[in-house]
C-alpha cells in the first residue's frame, strides 16, 4: 500500500491534539494548520507544546514527510498594496518559523491573488519575490504551492501559473505543488472524464512537472467543472463520483505523498478514508 491518506484535522487546544485527531480517524496522512488560520498574529509556541507535539509523532509512528501543514487564509503575497503585502509576508515568515520548531518538512500555500489591481503577470512576479524573501528567512522548509479554483481573482487555477512560479525561483529543491482535486476540476480540468483524467495528469508533467508535486489535496466537488468556484464535497457525493476516486488511488502517480481530505463533514472522515483503501485493487487485479 503506497498511498497515505488522511485529512485536515483541527490543532485546537495545542498543534499536539492534531496528531491524536489523526490517529482517531485512522489517517496515514493529516494536515492542519500551525497557527490560527484567520488571524495574522499568534502567541508563539511553548516549548511544551513543542516537544509534546514531536513525541506524539514518534508515539504514533507519524512521519513528516506525509505532513502538509496549510498557510493562513489571510495571507496574499500577491497583493500589490506594499504594506499589506509586507503584514501577508511577515506572517508567511512566522508559519515557516513555527513549522521548522515543530522539525515540519513543507508549508501549503495559495499563491495569491491581483484582486483586480495588477494584472497576472505583475502579481506571479510579485509572489516570486516573496517567496525567495522567505526562503531567505527561514531555511529548509518546502514552499508548496496549491493549485486554486480560480474563485475571484485568485492565481493559480493554471498550471501554467505555477510552472511561471517555478521556473523563477532560484532554489527548486524548496518549491513544491499541492493539487486539490476539487479546485482542479472546478478550474476547468474535467478530471471526472477518463480520457480528460489522463490529458491532464499528462499536461501536468508537461508544464509543471510530477517531479515537484508533494502532495493532494482530495476533494469531491459541489460545483460543476469550469465553474471558477471553491466548493468541497464529501467523497463520491459530488460532481466528481466514486470512479473518479477509485481511477485515483490506482494512479501510482499519487503514491508516497501526503493525501488530505478536506471534505465537507468531518464526522465521516475516518469512514471516507477506509472507503478509500477498499478501493485499491490488487496489482493482479488491475487492467493492463
Amino acid at each position: 500500500m503506497n498511498k497515505f491518506v488522511g485529512a485536515h484535522v483541527s490543532a485546537g487546544g495545542g498543534v499536539h491534539n492534531a496528531i491524536k485527531k489523526a490517529k482517531h480517524i485512522n489517517a496515514k496522512a493529516f494536515g492542519l494548520f500551525v497557527k490560527t488560520q484567520l488571524q495574522w498574529y499568534a502567541k508563539p509556541l511553548e516549548d511544551k507544546v513543542i516537544n509534546q507535539f514531536k513525541a506524539e509523532l514518534i508515539k504514533e509512528n507519524y512521519s513528516t514527510k506525509y505532513i502538509l501543514p496549510h498557510a493562513g487564509y489571510l495571507i496574499n503575497l500577491g497583493n500589490s498594496d506594499n504594506v499589506k503585502r509586507k503584514k501577508s509576508l511577515d506572517s508567511f515568515i512566522e508559519e515557516l518559523k513555527r513549522c521548522r520548531q515543530l522539525d515540519l518538512q513543507y508549508l501549503n500555500i495559495h499563491p495569491g491573488s491581483h484582486l483586480r489591481e495588477i494584472s497576472e503577470e505583475a502579481c506571479l512576479d510579485l509572489i516570486i519575490e516573496c517567496i525567495e524573501q522567505a526562503m531567505d528567512a527561514v531555511p529548509n522548509i518546502k514552499i508548496v504551492l496549491e493549485n486554486t479554483a480560480g474563485q475571484g481573482s485568485n492565481l493559480g487555477y493554471k498550471f501554467e501559473h505555477l510552472a511561471y512560479i517555478i521556473d523563477r525561483i532560484k532554489n527548486k529543491s524548496r518549491i513544491g505543488v499541492c493539487l486539490d482535486t476539487c479546485h482542479t476540476y472546478a478550474a476547468g480540468y474535467d478530471i471526472q472524464n477518463l480520457e480528460e483524467y489522463e490529458t491532464t495528469f499528462k499536461n501536468f508533467e508537461e508544464i509543471v512537472g510530477l517531479n515537484y508535486l508533494t502532495g493532494i489535496h482530495l476533494n469531491d466537488s459541489k460545483v460543476a467543472c469550469g465553474s471558477r468556484k471553491d466548493r468541497h464535497e464529501s467523497i463520491g457525493k459530488g460532481y466528481l463520483g466514486i470512479p473518479f476516486f477509485e481511477r485515483f488511488m490506482n494512479d501510482p502517480r499519487f503514491n508516497n505523498m501526503p493525501i488530505i481530505l478536506e471534505t465537507i463533514d468531518s464526522t465521516i472522515w475516518k469512514e471516507e478514508i477506509d472507503l478509500l483503501y477498499c478501493m485499491v485493487k490488487l496489482s493482479s487485479d488491475l487492467e493492463i
